[in-house]
């Protein structure tokens, strides 16, 4: 007769005690080894094993290994470091590696709010969005609701979506791009998909958006997918239609759950918005934006806040850094100010001989934009674009102009080439580029004056440049004037890993100097190396400016201010229209509302905007046959922006989140971290689990250095299994610098040493290298008497009410204090008397009568009563953590808690007052 199993029950299986855990399939036990990895699980079939699976208790023998006061200290360490089943509500919490702000824990509220969540995080650039979508992800994991997922990101956040989610939330994901998945399918067998096979993915949105992928991929996608830059999913551009029709496939499976990311969701598109917002639920495909039903509807799916919403308001600590935003504005000699004017007249000359209809004169003018915002770069980017003038391809020019995410990243820092063969003014053209390529830059001037003071007072500058010429001649430039400065310059010339490893290799140089075109102005994080920003080429579109700062001005950045530059001239025509047309405008709008607002969708009035303000800086005033479409363009363009101000507004007061308050749940979030144990424990713990490997941590400028090499081979294989080798670099708290980690309880050194140590105490002669022990009595300074000390382990039965219910198993670390039969302290109270440092030792005949004596009365009647009364109250505190998150949630569902009796006896400790027996 095959016996039934609940989840926490204890049973004897294979030569080894396992922990029940719930099952997938019916009829099967999902087992975990009683003092193994959380990960080291077994499924298994009773009917087929040799021996029968048995009942199984915990003991804690008479005979267990003794203890030593700090072995003590280390083994409640471990045993609470290595719990991975949290039972408080917020399950998460076990396996982060990060510690959120008050106001991230906002969209994870929301989503519990949800049966089926679909959020659209609008956060401003840096304030964590991915942090955000992360503990959604993560809780949901946790909860047992999501065992798949898909992550769509553009192409360039692939790799950091990747590390994020295995650093900072443990999960391991497969990268799924253009280049990887041909590699990938070639290991499977044809009838199985890449996703079948891989239930965690990073994917590609430029990859996967193709007809001919995007319904395989909608027929196996899972059922939890989060979309990062989701406003660049709508629109009329046709990559932009591809994705949206990828999503909107997605979308129409209503029990898929959907967490979109974006800085820039509104934008004055009022369409747009509608089709972003129709993902969440058509109903908002209506535009009814002003309507109260509409708004509250909305409210439970949209989240947006700015930087000023959230410092001095959610945290103890600033949020972000003060941001110190210049202009820097700088004089053109006359030599280079004459090629501006000669390239301008030519332009201006072969638009005005232009045949054909609208769309050849649309072309001139790209042709002529495209080529004096080179000419405004510098002379090398002037030079690259005259020389190719000939090679141009229409269609792309207009998102090269104005900093469109097409689809090939890697050409977003090409010069972009013209329209037209090479004549004789051309070719004179051509000449001054050249001689002024090898000539003083005013610009270049300016900005060596510009950086001079702020390297001096000890800031780490990024220049960021249009154009890979430019940046070149940058580069060399300042090599030349800061000869002992780390100068680098990163291009899209570099492939994705080489831009990063050339950034990382700066840590620990100063003064260090980044020069960058935008292939960095997204993907890679720069906060924990530089504090500066330089715009050395203005951006056409101003969300890039915000991109670019946001690298360095964003979360986690430990400068209490970081400062930004706007480098232009006002001798130039194409500086001068710019500022005026576009940033200027734009700037405006970001001061009234607070969010920065991308150029709009329609660039025709751009275009002819930029080209009236052109013609009429020159400094002979010319007319021309075109100027009075130019004039119309132009105002068209302030209206664009006036209607784009008004809907920025409209939308901040419509739909600006203000209805949730993390402070409602920061109390049960800080006390289910407290109880697991955080970044303290984990430093604590390291510290003490080193040394007694013999390999102690030494702390260099702040940080841990943790000597992986040196500790016992069988700890060395497990290390290495999780790519951990060498020395590691470790601080406790937020920021991080580049090249280090955080150590907190999911890191995986602190998870492996903590498993191993409550594994060679549970199991003698597994670790030879250090047995811990179970059983203790000193004499202590901190009691006055008799007093037994309890390590157990908690378990428990978590119970969703949801339809159909879904039960959960949950593990807690407790420690008691007992005098005679009653519980005197728990928690940090009893920790305090386990942390006391022993006064004396005790002769070895009187620790074991003490422990005798303790093992006796804890292992019978107090086990059934005093212990198992605390493990009854236990259950009752967690399930009303649970309800007050349900009642913070407004929806969740209601869960209940019951304990696993008896509690796992795991250690006992005897103390003496001090002045007792020797």
């Amino acid at each position: 007769m095959t016996r039934h199993f609940a989840p926490g029950d204890l049973v004897r299986a294979r030569g080894r005690e396992w922990v029940a855990l719930p099952t997938p399939r019916s009829g099967w036990l999902h087992l975990r080894p009683l003092s193994g990895s959380e990960t080291d699980t077994a499924l298994l079939n009773p009917r087929l094993e040799v021996q029968p699976v048995e009942p199984a208790t915990f003991d804690l023998p008479p005979d267990a290994p003794r203890a030593t006061q700090s072995a003590a200290t280390l083994l409640a360490d471990a045993l609470q470091l290595s719990l991975r089943r949290g039972a408080g509500p917020f399950r998460s919490a076990a396996q982060l590696n990060v510690e959120p702000r008050g106001y991230q824990l906002v969209p994870l509220l929301m989503a519990l709010r949800q049966a089926v969540p679909r959020l659209l995080i609008a956060d401003d650039v840096g304030i964590g969005k991915t942090i955000e979508a992360g503990l959604i992800l993560r809780e949901f994991m946790d909860r047992g609701e999501a065992s798949a997922f898909s992550v769509l990101c553009p192409p360039h956040l692939v790799e950091q979506w990747t590390r994020e989610l295995k650093e900072r939330f443990g999960i391991d994901a497969t990268a799924i791009t253009a280049a990887s998945a041909a590699r990938l399918e070639r290991q499977l067998p044809v009838s199985q998909s890449l996703f079948e096979a891989y239930p965690h993915t990073i994917v590609s949105l430029d990859y996967i958006k193709a007809e001919k992928r995007r319904d395989g991929f909608a027929r196996s996608c899972p059922d939890f997918v989060i979309i990062d830059e989701a406003h660049a999913c709508v629109g009329t551009h046709k990559g932009r239609q591809q994705r949206f029709e990828l999503l909107r496939g997605l979308a129409a499976d209503s029990s898929r759950r959907m967490i979109m990311l974006t800085a820039t969701p509104h934008s004055g598109d009022e369409e747009a918005f509608g089709r972003l917002l129709s993902l969440i639920d058509p109903y908002f495909t209506s535009q009814d934006f002003g309507s109260r039903r509409y708004r509250e509807r909305l409210a439970r799916h949209f989240v947006q806040r700015r930087r000023g919403d959230l410092e001095g308001e959610w945290d103890e600590e600033r949020a972000f850094p003060r941001h110190l935003s210049t202009d820097a504005p700088y004089a053109l000699d006359e030599a280079h100010r004459a090629f501006h004017e000669a390239v301008l007249d030519y332009c201006l000359g072969v638009v005005s001989r232009t045949a054909g209809g609208q769309r050849e004169r649309r072309l001139a003018f790209w042709g002529t934009l495209a080529l004096m915002r080179c000419v405004g770069s510098s002379p090398d980017a002037a030079l690259s674009a005259l020389r190719t003038r000939a090679r141009g391809e229409a269609e792309k020019l207009e998102d090269q102009l104005y900093d469109e995410d097409g689809d090939d990243e890697d050409a977003v820092d090409v010069e972009p080439t013209g329209l037209g063969a090479i004549d004789g003014d051309l070719a004179d053209l051509i000449a001054q580029a050249e001689t002024l390529s090898t000539a003083p830059d005013p610009k270049l001037d300016h900005l060596v004056k510009l950086l001079k003071p702020l390297v001096r007072e000890g800031a780490a500058p990024v220049v960021f440049c249009r154009y890979i010429a430019t940046a070149d001649r940058v580069g060399r430039g300042l090599k030349a004037a800061f000869p002992k400065a780390h100068v680098e310059v990163v291009t899209g010339m570099l492939t994705s890993d080489e831009r990063r490893d050339r950034v990382a290799a700066m840590e620990g140089e100063e003064p260090r100097i980044l020069v960058a075109t935008d292939c960095l102005s997204e993907g890679i994080n720069l906060q924990l190396l530089f504090d500066t920003v330089v715009h050395y080429d203005l951006s056409w579109n101003p969300t890039r400016h915000q991109q670019r700062e946001g690298r360095v001005n964003r979360f986690g950045q430990p400068a209490a201010e970081v400062r930004s530059a706007l480098m232009f001239s006002p001798d130039s025509a194409i500086d001068g229209a710019v500022l005026d047309v576009i940033l200027r405008k734009a700037e405006a709008i970001r001061e009234a509302t607070g969010v920065a607002v991308p150029l709009p969708d329609e660039r025709g009035p751009v275009t002819d905007a930029l080209m009236a303000s052109m013609v009429l800086r020159r400094r002979t005033p010319q007319q021309y046959d075109f100027f009075d479409q130019l004039t119309a363009g132009a105002e068209a363009m302030e209206r664009t922006w006036r209607d784009a101000e008004d809907a920025e507004k409209k939308s901040r007061s419509l739909f600006a989140q203000g209805a949730l308050k993390p402070e409602e749940v920061l109390p049960e979030w800080r006390k289910t971290r407290r109880l697991l144990g955080g970044a303290a424990e984990a430093k604590r713990f390291l510290e003490a689990a080193m040394a007694r490997f013999d390999a102690p941590v030494e702390t260099v400028r702040g940080e841990m250095r943790a000597h992986v090499h040196a500790l016992p081979e069988s700890l060395r294989e497990r290390l290495s299994e999780k790519e951990l080798d060498g020395t590691l670099r470790l601080v406790d708290r937020e920021p991080v610098p580049a090249q280090a980690a955080l150590i907190g309880r999911a890191h995986p050194l602190t998870a492996t040493l903590a498993e191993a140590l409550v594994e060679s105490a549970l199991e003698p002669g597994a670790l030879d290298a250090a047995s811990v022990g179970r059983l203790g009595a000193w004499a202590s300074p901190a009691v006055a008497a008799l007093t037994r000390i309890v390590l157990l382990r908690l378990r428990f039965k978590l119970t969703v009410h949801t339809q159909p219910h879904r039960l959960l198993l949950a593990e807690e670390a407790a420690l008691v204090a007992m005098q005679d039969d009653a519980i005197v302290a728990s928690g940090e109270e009893a920790r305090a008397l386990l942390d006391a440092p022993a006064a004396y030792g005790l002769s070895e005949r009187a620790r074991d009568r003490l422990i005798g004596r303790a093992h006796e009365a804890v292992t019978g009647p107090l086990l059934g009563g005093p212990l198992t009364e605390h493990a009854h109250a236990r259950a009752v505190a967690l399930s009303e953590d649970h309800a007050r998150l349900r009642e913070a949630a407004r929806s969740a569902p209601r869960v209940t808690v019951e304990p696993v009796l008896p509690p796992d006896l795991i250690a006992l400790y005897a103390l003496t007052p001090a002045e007792g027996p020797q």
